[in-house]
């Protein structure tokens, strides 16, 4: 099923939101933390949650906030100062946002997850078995990043990636990404009087990647990471709003369907749960080359890979872990569980299924890579 632009319709019967509100709408300029601003996004958070709807809150801020407390003259480049300022900075902002719930009688929740929570499979449905029973005791979770303890995850951009995984992992039916922009534009509108706001597109579609500026220094996320954020909400049919947080109600206006900021609907069927996890793996343990027959076949019939169609491998992995496919130019066409570790398969390139056993010494899988544990780009 594909839906279309008039998918704004149903948007005032989303039940369940992933709300990701940046770092320049939570900070006075890079000064500290508006607590004014947190009070009114706390305010509308809890007027959707009184509609019956179900909030999970990715707030950045924490490291902006640190480097205040610590009086640091900018935002640090190094790892161990933006974790020293994230660890800071992160009791500042959940006392704002927990005041602030509970003046309106509701409680918050604080999660701190990094993508290795995410890519090893048993925490991530402990992430998601604990996200919602939350939601269902009413409960409305604020979720950050753990960059206290992060290294490469603080580069993959204003927590915009790690509010579609949310998005993945509790099944939301609407991601909302506030930023300090009014949503996509066929241009940069700072340098192009002529830019246009996109108003509806696929987000899946190739033609809006070209589109995407810079971030703001507050934050780490351009448009380009809010674009990549909602392909990978779509694959769990979450629709993606990218709005301007500073628009009056802006979220009680896109609860009641109005023309507000950018929508990218989910143009495919949702991933089975599985193929969703599988799908937002950011940290991939090497790869294996493709021959053009093997990549038709996987393309075309939805088949498992086989050793007979690898032409070569690379990086260091086990069994279990993710690699990527990728053909014969390098790009990458999908990515799966291997059933077999590196020094294995190159035992097996290019062979039949029926050699393993002779190769190996032992039968194991007839797959590299079975079809249930493989999902294409």
């Amino acid at each position: 099923m594909t839906r279309k632009k008039e998918s704004r319709q149903h948007l005032p019967a989303a039940r369940r939101w992933v709300v990701k509100v940046g770092s320049s709408l939570v900070t006075n300029n890079g000064l500290g933390l508006d607590r004014q601003a947190i009070a009114h996004w706390a305010h509308q958070l809890v007027a959707l949650q009184q509609q019956g709807k179900q909030i999970v809150l990715v707030s950045s801020g924490a490291v902006a906030e640190g480097v205040s407390r610590l009086a640091l003259k900018a935002r640090p480049k190094q790892i161990h100062l933006q974790q020293a300022a994230a660890a800071v900075g992160q009791m500042g902002l959940v006392q704002a946002y927990e005041s602030c719930f509970m003046e309106h009688g509701v409680h918050a929740a604080q999660i701190l997850l990094s993508h290795a929570d995410l890519s090893d499979r048993t925490r991530y449905l402990n992430a998601r078995s604990t996200l919602t029973t939350l939601l269902e005791m009413g409960v409305l979770p604020v979720v950050n990043e753990n960059d206290t303890v992060a290294t490469a995850e603080l580069c993959f951009g204003d927590n915009d990636t790690l509010a579609a995984l949310v998005a993945n992992l509790i099944n939301a039916d609407l991601m909302v990404v506030l930023t300090d922009q009014d949503g996509l534009f066929s241009a940069d509108p700072r340098h192009n009087p002529d830019a246009k706001l996109v108003q509806d597109a696929a987000a899946g579609d190739s033609s809006l990647d070209g589109m995407a500026g810079a971030g703001s220094s507050l934050g780490r996320g351009g448009m380009q990471t809010k674009l990549s954020a909602a392909k990978l909400a779509a694959r769990s049919g979450t629709d993606t709003v990218i709005a301007n947080g500073r628009i009056d109600q802006v979220l009680s206006r896109l609860g009641q369907g109005e023309q507000v900021g950018t929508l990218l609907y989910a143009d495919s069927e949702p991933m089975t749960a599985r193929k969703q996890w599988l799908a937002g793996q950011l940290s991939l343990q090497g790869s294996l080359q493709l021959d053009k027959g093997a990549v038709k076949v996987l393309r075309e019939s939805g088949s498992s890979l086989l050793a007979v169609g690898i032409k070569a491998v690379r990086g260091q992995f086990t069994r279990g872990e993710v690699v990527a496919c990728v053909d014969e130019s390098g790009a990458e066409i999908g990515r799966g569980l291997v059933n077999y570790n590196v020094d294995e398969v190159r035992q097996l390139l290019g062979q039949s299924s029926a050699q393993i056993e002779e190769i190996l010494g032992y039968a194991g899988d007839e797959e590299i890579i079975h079809r249930d544990n493989l999902i294409l780009n």
